[in-house]
């Protein structure tokens, strides 16, 4: 059973683009966080740092997963699209 939710008048539409903004924000960082750990792996591989780098990698994908997991239940609580 849902519970109604709802906003008051003229709160619903800003609160869906400051939502909107900051889900776009977190998905660039995300992205950014695994390109540079790539990147970072690549240039410490000569100097034998790999596994530091692999483990970084590891928290960047985590911290992907769990903003995943925030926008899907901001959305179903929302009954945002």
């Amino acid at each position: 059973m849902a519970l109604p939710l709802d906003a008051p008048p003229g709160v619903q539409t800003n609160l869906d683009k400051v939502l909107g903004w900051v889900r776009w924000i977190a998905y660039s960082v995300c992205t950014l966080g695994i390109l540079i750990a790539g990147g970072m792996m690549a240039v410490g591989q000569r100097r034998g740092e790999g596994g530091e780098h692999a483990a970084r990698l590891g928290w960047v994908l985590a911290a992907c997963i769990v903003i995943g997991a925030a926008t899907a239940l901001t959305q179903a609580l929302g009954g945002h699209n």
